[in-house]
């Protein structure tokens, strides 16, 4: 008998861009070689156009870097230096940011802040120094075409010795598609914040005896809340990709019985959080956003838009093994194949049920009996909590008890059984390089109102009037992020690596951190990269609402201190 996902994944499936030819050759499956294709060396060309793939017999709009979904894979070496001339040929202006590389701030790609833009018909050339090794990746940061395909991979190999041991390596896209244009999707999520989710509690269920009392779901009613209001956008419309190719087609990486695997996981998402296992192998991680960590044996982690993974498999045995990355609503799930040989497949496990928001998501620490705390102002929207934030209709609610979640597990994965990856495992391989104490702290806040679909830093979309965060040239801060909303961020900052706040003597090196609902998440950076830098949350759809900043590092180059 066909599960829910087999029926939606069969008719859905022929997704993959595979057959339509518009896949780089990274991307396709059963690539025999130990390292994908990839361009390198000094000089690299790239274009941007229209695609009109033909999919499931639908037609859809895309754009393409050198005419493929995702872009090709660029490899370069730490040491280098590379210039990459950009052509648009769009009718709109298009840009490449170079996500997690540390560049020349006019290098970053990010018009407004650090370059204007590309226009129609023009080229422009990124040329910096190659600084850093590991696992990266690149999109457009102009509109919303990043949501419509203009994504790739890159991979900087380290001057010296690798310090991760592997015999084989594959890179593993993640992304979500959708037929729906990229604006039409923010207009029904502005219009009904939840139009695409298909997973709400119902009568039916509350008669059965299924999630939420009555008690409970007359008390989150009354404070505007939905607990399965995990991800805006939903497999409703999302098709779930892993290098271009839907759950059906099945995109194959080889391997032998006994290599060591490394796989280079770059969620390059839009909007979809996933949870990623490959049943019957141990995953250990051993880079995460690209900077080496001592290794953690776990089952399974989550990978929030922009982050990436490094894992190392040992597959011993002469079978095939499923890769799947479910969503974190559990609305639907990507999925791929390792195996010694193309044609083999291995089970595909269902979707599990959905996991519901709790009081805890909201801000209210461990509290489990209710709204009821005695001697304590537990009000959703108390200025008391957040004397910064003014209390505008864009701020639906301030935290009142946010908590440092690192050492939990990630939403939905506390009642798995078995080991999941949690921030507070990750320690940095090697010593840090800055260790004076934090010179000061800065509290930022995450605030938004879901049912507007409004979304901002400190209650203030960005807008001409909005100030950016100052840090002096070298400085030593400590920024603390409270998330006043109900819903994950993975923030990031450009053009710096900072240090998760994790317990760890050896702070994990990182430039996304995805703060948990109702949480507190603190990471200390050193500001030694002059310049203007985006900083924002990397759901595409909350950065276009106005989840975004811009961090300045004076003094530049050359200006007196």
């Amino acid at each position: 008998m066909m599960t829910a996902f087999d029926r939606r994944s069969l008719l859905r499936g022929a997704l993959g861009l595979g057959a339509l030819g518009l896949l780089p050759a990274w991307a396709r499956a059963g690539e025999g070689t130990r390292s994908p294709a990839a361009l390198s060396g000094e000089e690299i060309k790239l274009s941007i156009g229209h695609v009109m793939p033909r999919i499931d017999g639908r037609t859809g709009h895309g754009v393409a870097i050198n005419g493929t979904i995702p872009g090709p894979l660029i490899r370069l070496k730490e040491g280098q230096n590379v210039r990459i001339a950009v052509t648009n040929n769009l009718d709109e202006d298009t840009s490449i940011h170079w996500h997690g590389l540390l560049v020349p701030f006019q290098m970053d790609g990010v018009p407004g802040v650090s370059f204007p833009g590309i226009k129609p018909g023009e080229t422009f050339t990124y040329d910096f120094p190659v600084r850093q090794s590991g696992t990266y990746w690149w999109h457009s940061h102009s509109g919303l075409q990043e949501l419509s395909g203009h994504y790739a991979p890159m991979i900087i190999d380290p001057a010296g010795e690798d310090p991760i041991a592997y015999d084989r390596e594959h890179v593993i896209v993640l992304s979500d598609w959708s037929f729906r244009h990229p604006h039409e999707l923010f207009r029904k999520l502005k219009a009904q914040a939840g139009y695409f989710n298909q997973q709400k509690q119902t009568v039916a269920g509350l008669l059965r005896g299924e999630d939420q009392s009555l008690k409970g779901r007359i008390e989150w009613s009354k404070m505007r809340m939905d607990p399965t209001d995990i991800l805006d956008v939903t497999g409703s419309t999302y098709t779930y990709l892993v290098n271009g190719h839907g759950p059906a087609d099945n995109w194959t990486g080889l391997f032998s019985p006994g290599e060591r695997v490394r796989l280079r996981i770059i969620n390059s998402a839009a909007m979809t959080t996933f949870n990623v296992r490959i049943p019957g192998l141990a995953l250990e991680v051993v880079a995460v956003d690209g900077q080496p960590v001592s290794p953690v044996s776990v089952d399974e982690f989550q990978t929030a838009p922009a982050e990436t993974y490094d894992v190392i498999v040992r597959p011993t045995e002469d079978k095939a093994f499923t890769l799947v990355a479910e969503a974190s609503d559990r609305s639907g799930l990507a999925r791929a194949t390792l195996a010694p040989r193309l044609g083999m497949t291995a089970p595909v496990p269902p979707l599990r049920k959905r996991p519901l928001a709790t009081m805890k998501d909201m801000g209210m620490g461990n509290m489990a009996h209710g709204m009821d705390m005695p001697g304590m102002d537990m009000s959703m929207r108390s200025q008391a909590n957040a004397p910064s934030v003014p209390l505008t209709p864009g701020v639906q609610s301030i935290s009142p008890m946010p908590m440092d979640r690192m050492a939990e597990p990630p939403q939905g994965l506390e009642d798995v059984g078995h080991k999941v990856l949690t921030y507070a495992d990750l320690a940095n391989l090697n010593e840090p390089k800055d260790k004076r104490p934090p010179g000061r702290t800065i509290e930022i806040h995450l605030t938004g109102n879901m049912e507007r679909f409004m979304w901002a830093f400190d209650g203030q979309p960005y807008g001409p009037d909005r100030k950016p965060y100052a840090f002096a040239r070298g400085e030593r801060a400590r920024v603390v992020l409270i998330n006043d909303t109900m819903m994950a961020h993975p923030i990031h900052l450009h053009g710096h690596f900072f240090e998760l706040v994790n317990g760890q003597e050896r702070q994990p090196l990182k430039h996304t951190v995805n703060v948990a609902p109702g949480s507190r998440t603190a990471f200390d950076l050193t500001a030694d990269e002059p310049g203007d830098w985006a900083f924002h949350c990397h759901m595409l759809l909350h950065m276009h609402a106005g989840m975004f900043a811009v961090v300045t590092v004076r003094p530049l180059d050359g200006e007196a201190a």
